[in-house]
């Protein structure tokens, strides 16, 4: 699998999880529908089916998968949310995201 399809599948992982859990905080911190909670346990199911799909290690694909949740997460936060990133922010995302290239772009082991 390529580096291109590795990372959007990242993304769409990390959009998953997300959403599972921002659904709850809804529920919990908002006072909004607990039928908020099935479309949440919907999207964690999805959210473990994609980690499956990646085609490295568990542990490996957890740890890359970490860089672009950071960034995703982020995102988030500015779109949905509608707060401001800092540099601080920017900088910790391509931090993070360097980190996640450094594990997938790494050679095969002989």
């Amino acid at each position: 699998m390529d580096f291109v399809k590795i990372t959007l599948l990242f993304i769409a992982t990390a959009i998953a999880e997300i959403v599972g859990c921002y659904l709850p905080w809804l529920v919990l911190k908002q006072d909004k529908t607990a039928w908020l909670l099935i479309p949440a346990a919907l999207s964690l199911g999805l959210f473990a089916w994609l980690l499956t799909l990646h085609p490295s290690a568990a542990g490996r694909t957890y740890a890359a998968y970490g860089g672009v949740y950071i960034a995703v997460a982020l995102g988030w936060l500015y779109l949905v949310d509608g707060v401001s990133l800092t540099r601080w922010d920017m900088a910790g995302a391509g931090i993070a995201l360097v980190g996640m290239a450094v594990i997938v772009l790494q050679p095969a082991n002989p």
